[in-house]
């Protein structure tokens, strides 16, 4: 196998894991369009809307035990760390907003992951006349706003429905760091009934990042059963849906970078269904995703309610611990095969080198250049083992020339001259083979590196997007509406790249130009990729030119004649018996002797059919 034909296999590789990432993946079932239009779940008149001043006969007819907290004056009680501003309204006793303090949208907005104006959340608690929405009741608190500088802060709401019966819910924000503990209680009640509360989270996701399409392929529902099975519905721009038979841990609802999640830590979640719903003709929101759990009547009576919020960013190095089982997953580092590749080497490396380095174009040069130090050994041997192919073209051109159009002729021979010279041709693909892993990885890792969020270098504003360096006013095919820069500068020095290799091994004969295909998947490659992250395509244009300056200095160490010498003697050696048959040789010499013999039978039993045509 010569460089070029490397060259092709490596190209078809990645293509393929490209359309990977352009279809839905294997494990998930495209579901039939919906509708994007959700209502409040059904429910009895007390989860109704009802107007803001109720008579107490109203109040009495449509909450029952619960009409004396029915009716009161909103109030809002804001608390804020060093990482999240959360507003909290004693209507519900719920959390109404949350900004992300260090984070903006992609326009510079301020970033509200929770907003009451597209997020909707029920709390549905069956009781011996009704269900009743606790999220409509309203709470005492005795809570002032601040900012929280020591430990955590506790928020307490108490709905006082009787003396003795209360509904308690109370939040506990930390110092710093994107979690809320969450406890509800049902302290008391006795008109409750035996069904679990229905948590019911409908949350219109607002556009973050800058490309649509691509917030709408991130946007899902990941979540974990009492099992330990991670799963998510469907990344595609379609709507999905899933009921799950397994009591639920955790589920978060994920932007591309950032997460709204709820955590139990007690008794898991029952009776799960979740959906996320697209309206293409909505351009103002990715997805709206639906959560709809229950919680187990039990532990809220208990007092063993006990859940947590996350709200925050989908980031490795944040949740990588400490706030739920598996929580960690929600970072998707890529296949099975490849996750630990990014989770136990790139993340840790990346995350190390950002501690010295504040530019992240220079920081991903720097990764290229420790990546390719450590594949210096496997670099050396594959060029070391493709000069010896070119020491060999000469005799190659010969057996060519003298079996002619005999393509298994010609292979046959060929495997005896490398089997006289000690020179397997697999010896350059293995090394080269073995850096693939690497390549597929980072294609894996790149979008789904918050890192890289909002990090300018050079004319790119955004290397976690693609640099729209040409806008066109249409659309084009395969295209999109834009060109990426630095997705121009990975292709031509993709091209330069195949050139400096055609330069150096002879073309191989057969029905397909590799030289041509060498320059033609490059080209291809740009389609493919002219919409994936700047930091990417950075990477691999940065990858190409030191990879071709390595092979230079390379080159300066291995001298071609100096292997002409040594291939002459092992000749020598196996002519004469001498030389020692490496396990490549002994394959070889059966695998001739084995084409050998096919190649007497065939010739025998072309003889018998032709001796019994002239008898007849």
């Amino acid at each position: 196998m010569d460089r070029n034909q490397l060259i092709g296999i490596l190209l078809i590789l990645a293509m393929l894991v490209g359309y990977q990432f352009l279809v839905p993946k294997p494990e998930q079932t495209e579901q039939p369009a919906q509708t994007t239009k959700v209502t409040k779940p059904s429910a009895s008149s007390a989860t109704s809307d009802r107007p803001q001043t109720l008579d107490s006969a109203a109040a009495r007819a449509l909450y029952g035990d619960f009409a004396g907290v029915s009716t009161g004056q909103e109030r809002d009680i804001v608390l804020e760390n060093k990482d999240v501003k959360v507003t909290f309204s004693t209507l519900g006793g719920r959390v109404k907003e949350v900004l992300l303090k260090n984070y903006k949208t992609f326009d510079g907005k301020p970033l509200l992951l929770i907003d009451s104006r597209r997020n909707q959340t029920v709390l549905e608690l069956p009781t011996s006349r009704g269900k009743v929405d606790l999220h409509k009741l309203y709470y005492q608190t005795g809570a002032q706003s601040g900012s929280v500088t020591g430990g955590a802060t506790q928020v307490a709401f108490r709905a006082e429905v009787a003396p003795g019966q209360a509904v308690e819910q109370v939040y506990s924000l930390p110092a710093e760091g994107f979690t809320i503990d969450y406890d509800l209680r049902l302290n008391g009640l006795t008109n409750v009934g035996n069904g679990d509360v229905r948590f019911f989270w409908q949350d219109r996701m607002e556009q973050f990042e800058n490309d649509l399409k691509n917030n709408r392929l991130a946007a899902t529902v990941n979540y974990l059963t009492a099992g330990e099975e991670f799963d998510h519905l469907a990344e595609t721009e379609s709507s999905d849906e899933v009921t799950v038979e397994e009591p639920v841990k955790w589920f978060s609802i994920k932007h591309k970078y950032f997460l709204a999640s709820f955590i139990t830590k007690n008794a898991p979640l029952n009776k799960a269904n979740f959906r996320t719903l697209v309206d293409p003709a909505d351009s103002l929101t990715v997805k709206t995703a639906v959560a709809d759990v229950s919680l187990p009547m039990a532990d809220l009576k208990s007092g063993k309610g006990q859940y947590r919020f996350y709200y925050g960013p989908n980031d490795f190095q944040v949740i990588k611990e400490g706030i739920a089982p598996e929580f960690d997953r929600n970072v998707y580092l890529g296949y099975s095969i490849l996750k630990p590749i990014n989770k136990y080497f790139f993340v840790p490396v990346f995350n190390l080198l950002e501690k010295f380095i504040s530019n992240y174009g220079i920081l991903i040069v720097l990764l290229v250049v420790f990546v390719k130090l450590l594949l210096t050994p496997l670099t050396y041997k594959s060029y070391v083992s493709m000069a010896k192919m070119r020491v060999l073209a000469p005799e190659l051109a010969e057996i060519r020339e003298k079996v002619g159009d005999d393509m298994a002729k010609q292979q046959q021979e060929q495997m005896k001259l490398y089997q006289q010279v000690g020179v397997s041709p697999l010896s350059g693909c293995v090394p080269v083979l073995a850096t693939m892993p690497i390549l597929l990885a980072l294609f894996q890792l790149f979008p789904n590196l918050i890192e890289l969020r909002g990090k300018s270098f050079l004319w790119a504003p955004d290397l976690s997007t693609y640099d729209a360096f040409l806008q066109f006013p249409l659309a084009i095919p395969f295209l999109g509406n834009h060109l990426s820069l630095f997705t121009v500068l990975m292709t031509i020095s993709s091209i330069a790249y195949a050139y400096y290799n055609n330069q150096t091994t002879p073309q191989q004969p057969g029905p397909v130009n590799m030289k041509a295909l060498s320059y033609i998947f490059p080209v291809m490659f740009m389609f493919v990729l002219n919409s994936f992250p700047a930091g990417l395509t950075w990477y691999y244009f940065v990858s190409n030119v030191v990879t071709i300056a390595q092979q230079q200095l390379i080159r300066r160490f291995v001298d071609e004649d100096k292997i002409r010498l040594v291939l002459d003697e092992n000749k020598k050696k196996f002519a004469s018996g001498e030389g020692k048959k490496s396990k490549f040789q002994s394959y070889i010499q059966k695998q001739l002797a084995a084409a050998e013999e096919a190649r007497k039978q065939a010739e025998e039993a072309q003889r018998n059919l032709e001796k019994r045509g002239k008898k007849k």
